[in-house]
């Protein structure tokens, strides 16, 4: 009879919550600073207003966008994802998806870490609302689309450099220190920047410490490319790099491109064998399995004494 009551409770509660209004957040953003008529961020709050009324939902929050940005990245959608992590609203709606964010691959994103905290979305211009069935079977079609997307632009970013690559063309915006690009393409030899190198080399062989060369270069007053001061990191990015060798290595393409070559192969290989002279070889397998058996059965050992005292009689003391 309990068990039917409690049954019985556990429904009505079930009943009465999904009864309860759900609390609704609305977001709303500018696109650009001149807003056409019914763009704007009051009718925008003004049209999700109603649609919260038609369905029943309660507002309780109203998140205004006033900055222009074309990432998630934005001060009132932070503060509005930290609310739905804290679980404040049950949906939030908005005018338009591209206004809650600017690409679908963000949409998929964000939907997907909405719906792990229990968040619906609700998008008035495409009639998406991951609150009712369909709206959810709408959303895997968009989602799918973006996933579709997503590997698209992957594969074509992989055949463009690919592609580059194929004409020894460097296709990053990150060019290595010692080189130049120029309007072609092409890497060129920064003859300034290759003594550098050629010195980085040389000095680390000789004061075998990255921390301490990269100290000596900033009192120095040489600047590296993309930061204010030199690192180990920088250094030890510098010493890895082949590509001082003249071996070329991009998007799956490796040549030998002997106007790239800056260091000999020898002192190439000279600096890495002091890099790895404190490197241990291996423990072999046998060596291994001789440390673990060691170990059980001191541990065994160790057990058996522990025995031997809990079994032991009082006020008398053991001793081997």
């Amino acid at each position: 009879m309990n068990n039917n009551n409690q049954s019985l409770n556990n429904s009505n509660d079930l009943k009465d919550a999904e009864k309860a209004p759900k609390i609704a957040a609305i977001y709303a953003r500018v696109s650009s600073g001149k807003q056409l008529r019914g763009y704007s961020l009051p009718e925008q709050i003004k049209l999700c207003r109603e649609r919260c009324e038609q369905n029943g939902w309660k507002v309780k929050f109203i998140f205004r966008e006033e900055q222009n940005a074309a990432t998630i990245d934005r001060p009132r959608f932070s503060i509005m994802m930290q609310r739905a992590k804290e679980r404040e609203f049950d949906v939030v709606i908005f005018w338009k998806l591209d206004r809650f964010c600017r690409s679908l691959i963000d949409v998929v994103n964000v939907e997907k870490q909405l719906r792990d905290w229990g968040i619906s979305i609700c998008s008035l211009t495409e009639s998406l609302d991951t609150t009712t069935s369909a709206g959810r079977f709408v959303f895997r079609t968009l989602a799918s689309a973006a996933q579709w997307e997503r590997e698209m632009i992957s594969e074509r970013a992989c055949m463009g450099m690919h592609a580059l690559a194929m004409q020894h063309k460097w296709p990053s915006r990150i060019v290595p220190y010692g080189y130049n690009k120029n309007t072609d393409g092409y890497l060129t030899v920064n003859e300034y920047e290759a003594k550098i190198v050629k010195m980085i080399f040389q000095r680390y062989i000789k004061i075998q410490s990255m921390p301490q060369l990269a100290f000596e270069l900033n009192e120095k007053g040489i600047k590296p490319r993309r930061a204010d001061r030199w690192s180990a990191t920088v250094i030890k990015y510098i010493l890895d790099n082949q590509i001082y060798l003249g071996c070329y290595q991009v998007a799956g393409v490796t040549d030998q491109i002997n106007e790239l070559k800056i260091i000999s192969k020898s002192l190439f290989q000279k600096a890495k064998n002091v890099r790895y002279r404190n490197k241990r070889e291996p423990i072999p397998t046998s060596r291994k399995e001789f440390i673990i058996d060691k170990f059980i059965n001191n541990y065994k050992l160790f057990l058996d004494d522990m025995e031997e005292l809990e079994n032991a009689e009082p006020g008398v003391l053991y001793a081997d």
